[in-house]
């Protein structure tokens, strides 16, 4: 199978998970919990820059290795793992370096990364299953 259609498969299951989370679920928490630091526009640039290489480590680290074992729970398992590693990479390192950053955002979006990750994972391994 082509890098292009794991690539696309992928992009487009995290995008419609992370849209509904990011749009509708969690925006007031967000902004109650870090809305000094939000800027009024996201730096798009920085942006696409984040989703381009997450959709690359989770093509690479996640989604190759569950399709080699024709397993979704491989799937789920690394999922799990690789949204726990990134988001507390990310949430953790705030945490440590930025006034206002608080722990229930830190915990919140960690377990947000790992319910994210885990669901594109699962998801792009079926709709990939098929299109073998």
């Amino acid at each position: 199978m082509d890098l292009v259609t794991k690539y696309a498969v992928v992009a487009i299951a995290f995008a419609g998970v992370d849209f509904i989370w990011l749009g509708f679920v969690a925006n007031k928490f967000y902004r109650s919990q870090i809305g000094s630091l939000l800027l009024e526009k996201p730096n798009l640039t920085a942006a696409i820059a984040f989703y381009a290489i997450f959709l690359a480590g989770l093509i690479l680290f996640v989604i190759n290795p569950a399709l080699k074992a024709d397993d979704w729970k491989v799937a789920l398992g690394l999922g799990s793992a690789f949204g726990l590693v990134t988001y507390a990479t990310y949430d953790l390192t705030n945490l440590a370096t930025l006034k206002g950053y608080t722990t229930t955002m830190t915990i919140v979006d960690i377990l947000w990364g790992v319910v994210l990750t885990s669901a594109v994972s699962v998801i792009s391994f079926f709709v990939l299953s098929k299109v073998l």
